[in-house]
């Protein structure tokens, strides 16, 4: 038991490192390009992300598509479930941002509470947003779902260059997300919501 637990701990660590060593390979060291990088990252917070979800559920209504109104309806709703998912795991782990880093162990995982902004860096929410949202219009439009999930994928990369969050984080980010949807598309099907039974009948 021992060994198992120091091997967990050398994979960890082992992979914390790799993450601070890949930030550096990667973040632009112009500081207009982190700038420019930040702007189209941010697309993925909370607020642009629920403010896409509410734009189309409106333009659904204006034009009175009810497919488009309920895929927005279900990107919001997947968004929230990640959202809420996300902060389970925040409000447990501590983990100085690339871009708050100080001491030599920063980029660490560790167990904690911590409720600054700059701690919390694992997992990435803009990550677990991104891609809760993006798949869900996916499972709406399937012909556009390639669009949709490489559009979220890329806005939950861009966090690791703009020193936002490390690989690790976006990369668990992003399981969450994708889960968090899937969960939601089982849960639409076992109420027999989807339309999919009607269609077929």
């Amino acid at each position: 038991m021992e060994k198992l637990s120091a091997l967990l701990e050398n994979t960890a660590e082992t992979i914390e490192d790799a993450d601070a060593a890949l930030v550096e390979k990667v973040a632009p060291s112009d500081k207009a390009a982190v700038q420019a990088l930040s702007l189209i990252g941010e697309i993925g917070d909370q607020p642009p992300m629920r403010a896409l979800c509410a734009s189309i559920i409106i333009f659904g209504l204006i034009r009175r598509d009810a497919k488009l109104t309920l895929a927005g309806v279900r990107m919001l709703t997947a968004h929230t479930i990640a959202t809420k998912a996300k902060n389970v795991l925040k409000k447990r782990v501590d983990r100085v941002r690339p871009e708050a880093r100080e001491g030599e162990d920063d980029h660490r995982v560790k167990a904690g509470v911590s409720a600054s902004h700059d701690e919390t860096s694992f997992p990435s929410g803009h990550s677990a947003g991104a891609l809760a949202v993006g798949a869900a219009f996916g499972r709406a439009f399937p012909e556009h779902k390639a669009a949709a999930v490489g559009s979220a994928t890329t806005i939950a990369l861009l966090q690791v260059p703009r020193r936002s969050h490390y690989l690790s984080d976006v990369i668990v980010g992003s399981a969450i997300g994708l889960a968090c949807e899937g969960a939601l598309n089982r849960l639409i099907q076992g109420l027999g919501l989807s339309g999919r039974r009607r269609r077929a009948e």
